[in-house]
Protein backbone atom coordinates (compact mmCIF):
# COMPACT_ATOMS: atom_id res chain seq x y z
CA UNK A 1 0.00 0.00 0.00
CA UNK A 2 1.43 3.51 -0.92
CA UNK A 3 1.68 5.57 2.09
CA UNK A 4 -0.36 8.76 2.46
CA UNK A 5 2.08 11.99 3.72
CA UNK A 6 1.10 14.67 5.11
CA UNK A 7 1.91 17.22 1.99
CA UNK A 8 -0.47 15.63 0.52
CA UNK A 9 -3.57 16.50 2.90
CA UNK A 10 -2.09 20.25 3.37
CA UNK A 11 -1.98 20.49 -0.65
CA UNK A 12 -5.47 19.23 -1.26
CA UNK A 13 -7.27 21.24 1.55
CA UNK A 14 -5.03 24.54 -0.07
CA UNK A 15 -7.67 24.38 -2.75
CA UNK A 16 -10.70 25.20 -0.31
CA UNK A 17 -11.73 28.68 0.21
CA UNK A 18 -13.09 29.66 3.03
CA UNK A 19 -16.22 31.30 1.48
CA UNK A 20 -15.64 34.69 3.64
CA UNK A 21 -12.20 35.75 3.98
CA UNK A 22 -11.57 34.52 0.58
CA UNK A 23 -8.21 32.57 1.28
CA UNK A 24 -7.53 28.56 1.48
CA UNK A 25 -7.92 26.99 4.97
CA UNK A 26 -4.23 26.61 5.57
CA UNK A 27 -2.86 30.22 4.02
CA UNK A 28 -5.36 31.44 6.76
CA UNK A 29 -4.14 28.72 9.75
CA UNK A 30 -7.36 27.37 9.88
CA UNK A 31 -6.21 23.13 9.83
CA UNK A 32 -4.94 22.01 12.78
CA UNK A 33 -3.72 18.28 13.86
CA UNK A 34 -3.41 16.16 10.94
CA UNK A 35 -3.20 12.53 11.44
CA UNK A 36 -2.83 9.35 8.83
CA UNK A 37 -2.70 5.80 10.05
CA UNK A 38 -1.31 2.84 8.51
CA UNK A 39 -4.33 2.14 6.65
CA UNK A 40 -4.51 5.81 5.31
CA UNK A 41 -7.05 7.00 7.05
CA UNK A 42 -6.72 10.62 7.72
CA UNK A 43 -8.00 12.85 10.32
CA UNK A 44 -7.30 16.59 11.25
CA UNK A 45 -9.55 19.70 12.83
CA UNK A 46 -10.74 22.89 10.83
CA UNK A 47 -10.89 25.56 13.01
CA UNK A 48 -13.95 27.87 12.51
CA UNK A 49 -13.64 31.75 13.49
CA UNK A 50 -17.02 31.06 15.75
CA UNK A 51 -18.67 28.32 16.64
CA UNK A 52 -21.88 29.74 15.67
CA UNK A 53 -20.59 29.30 11.63
CA UNK A 54 -23.07 29.08 9.62
CA UNK A 55 -21.33 27.55 6.73
CA UNK A 56 -19.82 24.86 9.08
CA UNK A 57 -20.92 22.13 7.03
CA UNK A 58 -20.56 23.20 3.70
CA UNK A 59 -16.46 24.10 4.72
CA UNK A 60 -16.66 20.21 5.92
CA UNK A 61 -17.87 18.61 3.06
CA UNK A 62 -15.54 20.78 0.64
CA UNK A 63 -12.87 19.22 2.89
CA UNK A 64 -13.81 16.26 2.43
CA UNK A 65 -14.44 16.30 -1.80
CA UNK A 66 -11.02 17.89 -1.90
CA UNK A 67 -9.17 15.49 -0.90
CA UNK A 68 -11.54 12.76 -2.24
CA UNK A 69 -10.04 14.55 -5.31
CA UNK A 70 -6.60 15.42 -4.99
CA UNK A 71 -5.38 12.09 -2.46
CA UNK A 72 -7.12 9.60 -3.69
CA UNK A 73 -5.41 7.28 -1.24
CA UNK A 74 -7.06 8.46 1.46
CA UNK A 75 -9.19 5.67 3.06
CA UNK A 76 -11.39 7.65 5.51
CA UNK A 77 -11.16 11.05 6.13
CA UNK A 78 -12.85 12.66 9.68
CA UNK A 79 -12.74 16.30 9.97
CA UNK A 80 -13.70 17.58 13.69
CA UNK A 81 -14.72 20.86 12.98
CA UNK A 82 -13.55 23.00 16.18
CA UNK A 83 -13.42 27.23 16.77
CA UNK A 84 -11.59 30.01 17.94
CA UNK A 85 -13.23 33.14 18.14
CA UNK A 86 -11.43 35.96 16.39
CA UNK A 87 -11.04 39.45 17.61
CA UNK A 88 -10.25 42.66 15.66
CA UNK A 89 -6.83 44.43 16.63
CA UNK A 90 -8.37 47.75 17.88
CA UNK A 91 -9.46 46.24 21.06
CA UNK A 92 -6.00 44.83 21.99
CA UNK A 93 -4.11 47.99 20.84
CA UNK A 94 -5.75 50.07 23.39
CA UNK A 95 -3.60 48.99 26.04
CA UNK A 96 -3.04 46.98 28.99
CA UNK A 97 -5.11 49.41 30.75
CA UNK A 98 -8.03 48.85 28.90
CA UNK A 99 -11.27 47.66 30.11
CA UNK A 100 -12.79 44.52 29.49
CA UNK A 101 -9.54 42.95 28.21
CA UNK A 102 -10.36 39.39 28.62
CA UNK A 103 -13.27 40.44 26.06
CA UNK A 104 -13.19 39.27 22.23
CA UNK A 105 -15.77 41.12 20.65
CA UNK A 106 -18.31 43.99 22.26
CA UNK A 107 -21.07 44.28 20.21
CA UNK A 108 -23.87 46.59 21.25
CA UNK A 109 -27.59 45.80 20.02
CA UNK A 110 -29.28 49.65 19.25
CA UNK A 111 -32.47 50.67 17.61
CA UNK A 112 -33.55 54.43 16.48
CA UNK A 113 -36.84 53.92 18.50
CA UNK A 114 -38.37 51.94 21.26
CA UNK A 115 -41.29 49.13 20.89
CA UNK A 116 -39.02 47.44 18.66
CA UNK A 117 -37.97 44.55 20.15
CA UNK A 118 -34.39 45.27 20.61
CA UNK A 119 -34.21 43.46 24.16
CA UNK A 120 -35.97 40.19 23.28
CA UNK A 121 -33.68 40.25 20.00
CA UNK A 122 -30.12 40.73 22.18
CA UNK A 123 -31.45 38.05 24.90
CA UNK A 124 -32.15 35.82 22.13
CA UNK A 125 -29.36 36.65 20.35
CA UNK A 126 -27.08 35.73 23.68
CA UNK A 127 -28.20 32.40 24.26
CA UNK A 128 -28.37 31.04 21.01
CA UNK A 129 -24.54 32.31 20.78
CA UNK A 130 -24.17 30.58 24.01
CA UNK A 131 -25.83 27.78 22.84
CA UNK A 132 -23.02 27.19 20.39
CA UNK A 133 -20.50 26.89 23.01
CA UNK A 134 -19.07 30.37 22.82
CA UNK A 135 -18.66 32.67 26.04
CA UNK A 136 -21.50 35.03 25.87
CA UNK A 137 -21.92 38.44 28.60
CA UNK A 138 -24.85 40.48 28.16
CA UNK A 139 -25.06 43.87 29.66
CA UNK A 140 -28.77 45.28 30.21
CA UNK A 141 -27.53 48.94 29.46
CA UNK A 142 -31.29 50.19 29.23
CA UNK A 143 -30.82 51.60 32.97
CA UNK A 144 -34.49 53.58 32.92
CA UNK A 145 -36.09 50.61 31.12
CA UNK A 146 -34.38 46.92 32.42
CA UNK A 147 -36.27 44.14 30.95
CA UNK A 148 -33.05 41.90 31.26
CA UNK A 149 -34.51 39.99 34.99
CA UNK A 150 -37.67 39.57 33.79
CA UNK A 151 -36.48 38.16 30.40
CA UNK A 152 -34.57 35.39 32.29
CA UNK A 153 -36.94 34.97 35.16
CA UNK A 154 -34.64 36.81 37.63
CA UNK A 155 -36.99 39.16 39.90
CA UNK A 156 -35.57 38.55 42.86
CA UNK A 157 -31.43 37.76 41.98
CA UNK A 158 -28.57 39.77 43.38
CA UNK A 159 -24.96 39.65 42.00
CA UNK A 160 -22.79 38.65 44.78
CA UNK A 161 -19.72 40.65 45.25
CA UNK A 162 -15.83 39.50 45.13
CA UNK A 163 -13.15 41.70 45.93
CA UNK A 164 -15.32 44.81 45.67
CA UNK A 165 -16.16 43.44 41.86
CA UNK A 166 -19.62 42.60 41.13
CA UNK A 167 -19.92 38.94 40.05
CA UNK A 168 -22.39 38.60 36.90
CA UNK A 169 -25.65 36.07 37.24
CA UNK A 170 -25.10 33.60 35.02
CA UNK A 171 -28.27 31.47 33.47
CA UNK A 172 -28.72 29.57 30.40
CA UNK A 173 -24.76 29.91 29.81
CA UNK A 174 -25.07 33.36 29.26
CA UNK A 175 -23.32 36.11 32.03
CA UNK A 176 -25.77 38.81 33.09
CA UNK A 177 -25.76 42.45 34.44
CA UNK A 178 -28.47 44.66 34.74
CA UNK A 179 -29.08 47.90 36.47
CA UNK A 180 -32.97 45.52 37.65
CA UNK A 181 -30.61 43.12 39.91
CA UNK A 182 -29.45 46.31 41.88
CA UNK A 183 -32.65 48.05 42.49
CA UNK A 184 -36.17 46.89 43.49
CA UNK A 185 -38.58 45.79 40.75
CA UNK A 186 -41.04 48.36 41.61
CA UNK A 187 -38.45 51.66 41.51
CA UNK A 188 -38.10 53.92 39.20
CA UNK A 189 -34.68 55.12 38.02
CA UNK A 190 -34.64 59.01 37.74
CA UNK A 191 -31.18 59.98 36.87
CA UNK A 192 -29.81 62.84 34.90
CA UNK A 193 -27.48 62.05 31.66
CA UNK A 194 -23.87 62.11 33.72
CA UNK A 195 -25.52 59.67 36.67
CA UNK A 196 -26.47 56.87 33.83
CA UNK A 197 -23.18 57.41 32.00
CA UNK A 198 -21.23 56.74 35.30
CA UNK A 199 -23.52 53.24 35.98
CA UNK A 200 -22.85 52.32 32.40
CA UNK A 201 -18.84 53.14 33.27
CA UNK A 202 -18.98 50.65 36.25
CA UNK A 203 -20.98 48.04 34.36
CA UNK A 204 -17.93 47.78 32.64
CA UNK A 205 -15.15 48.64 34.59
CA UNK A 206 -16.45 46.66 37.97
CA UNK A 207 -17.68 43.75 36.55
CA UNK A 208 -16.02 40.50 36.91
CA UNK A 209 -16.42 39.40 33.20
CA UNK A 210 -13.75 37.22 32.94
CA UNK A 211 -13.14 35.67 29.24
CA UNK A 212 -15.79 36.58 26.83
CA UNK A 213 -15.98 35.59 23.13
CA UNK A 214 -19.07 38.23 22.82
CA UNK A 215 -19.74 40.81 25.27
CA UNK A 216 -23.36 42.38 24.13
CA UNK A 217 -24.84 45.41 24.93
CA UNK A 218 -28.52 45.80 25.41
CA UNK A 219 -28.94 49.64 24.55
CA UNK A 220 -32.14 51.91 25.63
CA UNK A 221 -33.45 53.60 22.11
CA UNK A 222 -32.18 56.76 20.35
CA UNK A 223 -28.86 58.50 20.53
CA UNK A 224 -28.30 59.53 23.95
CA UNK A 225 -25.89 59.50 26.76
CA UNK A 226 -25.38 56.10 27.38
CA UNK A 227 -24.50 55.78 23.34
CA UNK A 228 -22.09 58.33 23.52
CA UNK A 229 -20.67 56.70 27.04
CA UNK A 230 -19.79 53.68 25.56
CA UNK A 231 -18.43 54.38 22.62
CA UNK A 232 -16.26 56.86 23.95
CA UNK A 233 -14.98 53.96 26.89
CA UNK A 234 -14.06 51.20 24.74
CA UNK A 235 -13.51 49.94 21.36
CA UNK A 236 -16.83 48.38 20.34
CA UNK A 237 -16.30 45.31 17.25
CA UNK A 238 -19.46 47.23 16.12
CA UNK A 239 -23.31 47.07 16.22
CA UNK A 240 -25.98 45.42 15.50
CA UNK A 241 -29.37 47.53 14.51
CA UNK A 242 -33.44 46.06 15.14
CA UNK A 243 -36.51 48.15 13.20
CA UNK A 244 -39.41 46.61 11.78
CA UNK A 245 -40.69 47.23 8.48
CA UNK A 246 -42.65 50.61 8.57
CA UNK A 247 -41.34 53.61 7.21
CA UNK A 248 -41.66 55.65 11.18
CA UNK A 249 -38.57 52.83 12.77
CA UNK A 250 -37.06 53.55 9.34
CA UNK A 251 -36.52 57.06 10.00
CA UNK A 252 -35.73 56.77 13.57
CA UNK A 253 -33.45 54.18 12.60
CA UNK A 254 -31.50 56.33 10.12
CA UNK A 255 -30.12 58.55 13.04
CA UNK A 256 -28.96 55.53 14.94
CA UNK A 257 -27.37 54.80 11.84
CA UNK A 258 -25.29 58.12 11.19
CA UNK A 259 -24.56 58.29 15.44
CA UNK A 260 -22.95 55.34 15.09
CA UNK A 261 -21.35 55.85 11.55
CA UNK A 262 -20.17 59.51 12.50
CA UNK A 263 -18.14 58.13 16.07
CA UNK A 264 -16.85 55.17 13.34
CA UNK A 265 -18.05 52.12 15.47
CA UNK A 266 -18.87 49.41 12.15
CA UNK A 267 -22.15 48.14 11.25
CA UNK A 268 -22.34 44.80 11.65
CA UNK A 269 -25.75 44.39 10.26
CA UNK A 270 -29.75 45.49 10.60
CA UNK A 271 -32.25 43.01 11.90
CA UNK A 272 -35.83 43.37 10.50
CA UNK A 273 -38.36 42.46 13.45
CA UNK A 274 -42.01 42.11 13.43
CA UNK A 275 -41.47 41.25 9.85
CA UNK A 276 -44.74 38.98 9.23
CA UNK A 277 -47.30 37.48 10.68
CA UNK A 278 -48.10 34.04 10.06
CA UNK A 279 -51.77 33.18 9.56
CA UNK A 280 -53.22 29.36 10.03
CA UNK A 281 -52.87 28.78 6.56
CA UNK A 282 -49.11 29.13 6.31
CA UNK A 283 -49.69 32.71 4.19
CA UNK A 284 -48.36 35.45 5.74
CA UNK A 285 -49.58 38.98 7.16
CA UNK A 286 -47.34 42.03 6.57
CA UNK A 287 -48.73 43.82 9.30
CA UNK A 288 -46.20 46.38 9.47
CA UNK A 289 -45.48 46.38 5.71
CA UNK A 290 -43.25 44.00 3.68
CA UNK A 291 -39.41 44.41 3.28
CA UNK A 292 -38.61 47.76 4.21
CA UNK A 293 -35.37 46.85 6.64
CA UNK A 294 -33.98 44.64 3.83
CA UNK A 295 -34.36 47.56 1.50
CA UNK A 296 -32.91 49.94 3.96
CA UNK A 297 -29.56 47.89 4.77
CA UNK A 298 -29.18 47.24 1.11
CA UNK A 299 -29.49 51.13 0.56
CA UNK A 300 -27.36 51.82 3.40
CA UNK A 301 -24.28 49.27 2.47
CA UNK A 302 -25.11 47.21 5.10
CA UNK A 303 -25.12 43.44 5.90
CA UNK A 304 -29.16 42.02 6.05
CA UNK A 305 -29.20 39.62 9.04
CA UNK A 306 -32.57 38.41 8.61
CA UNK A 307 -36.23 38.91 9.56
CA UNK A 308 -37.88 37.74 12.56
CA UNK A 309 -41.84 36.97 12.74
CA UNK A 310 -43.93 38.67 14.95
CA UNK A 311 -46.12 35.67 16.97
CA UNK A 312 -47.69 35.78 20.62
CA UNK A 313 -45.29 33.05 21.62
CA UNK A 314 -41.92 35.28 21.51
CA UNK A 315 -43.50 37.57 24.25
CA UNK A 316 -45.37 34.85 25.96
CA UNK A 317 -41.35 33.28 26.23
CA UNK A 318 -39.77 37.12 27.38
CA UNK A 319 -42.44 37.22 30.05
CA UNK A 320 -42.05 33.51 31.38
CA UNK A 321 -38.44 33.81 31.89
CA UNK A 322 -37.07 31.61 29.07
CA UNK A 323 -35.88 32.96 26.09
CA UNK A 324 -37.50 31.77 22.71
CA UNK A 325 -35.02 30.15 20.98
CA UNK A 326 -35.03 27.75 24.17
CA UNK A 327 -38.51 27.64 24.85
CA UNK A 328 -39.73 26.44 21.12
CA UNK A 329 -36.26 25.54 19.26
CA UNK A 330 -38.24 24.13 16.25
CA UNK A 331 -40.48 26.99 15.18
CA UNK A 332 -39.93 28.56 12.47
CA UNK A 333 -39.49 31.77 14.30
CA UNK A 334 -36.71 30.36 16.16
CA UNK A 335 -34.89 29.23 13.73
CA UNK A 336 -35.11 32.89 12.43
CA UNK A 337 -33.55 34.03 15.58
CA UNK A 338 -30.83 31.16 14.82
CA UNK A 339 -30.06 32.30 11.81
CA UNK A 340 -29.54 35.91 12.61
CA UNK A 341 -27.41 35.23 15.43
CA UNK A 342 -25.24 32.59 13.27
CA UNK A 343 -25.08 35.37 10.59
CA UNK A 344 -24.19 38.34 12.88
CA UNK A 345 -21.18 35.74 14.27
CA UNK A 346 -20.46 36.17 10.81
CA UNK A 347 -20.43 39.48 10.39
CA UNK A 348 -18.05 39.65 13.30
CA UNK A 349 -15.52 37.19 12.10
CA UNK A 350 -15.89 39.14 8.79
CA UNK A 351 -14.98 42.82 10.36
CA UNK A 352 -12.11 41.41 12.50
CA UNK A 353 -10.37 39.84 9.19
CA UNK A 354 -10.92 43.46 7.84
CA UNK A 355 -9.72 45.06 10.49
CA UNK A 356 -6.42 42.86 10.99
CA UNK A 357 -5.41 43.31 7.23
CA UNK A 358 -5.97 46.69 7.28
CA UNK A 359 -3.84 47.52 10.53
CA UNK A 360 -0.91 44.89 9.24
CA UNK A 361 -1.47 43.80 12.94
CA UNK A 362 0.81 40.96 13.58
CA UNK A 363 -0.32 37.86 14.64
CA UNK A 364 0.07 38.25 18.32
CA UNK A 365 -2.39 41.34 18.78
CA UNK A 366 -5.08 39.34 17.22
CA UNK A 367 -4.90 35.95 19.09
Amino acid sequence: MHKLEEAHIIAALKTVMEPDLKKDLVTLGMIEDIRIDDRNRVSFSVVLTTPACPMKNQIRQACIEAIRTCAPLADEVEVNMTSKVTSGCSHHQAGEDQPLKGVKNIVAVASGKGGVGKSTFAVNLAVSLAATGAKVGLIDADLYGPSIPTMFGLHDQKPEVVNKNLVPIEKYGVKLMSIGFLIETDTAVIWRGPMASSAIRQFITDIEWGELDYLIFDLPPGTGDIQLTLVQTIPLTGAVIVTTPQDVALADVSKAVSMFRKVQVPILGLVENMSYYELPDGSKDYIFGQAGGEKFAKAQGMAFLGSIPIGREIREGGDSGKPFVLARPDSVTAKALTGSAQELARQISITNAVSVNARSCTSNCCH
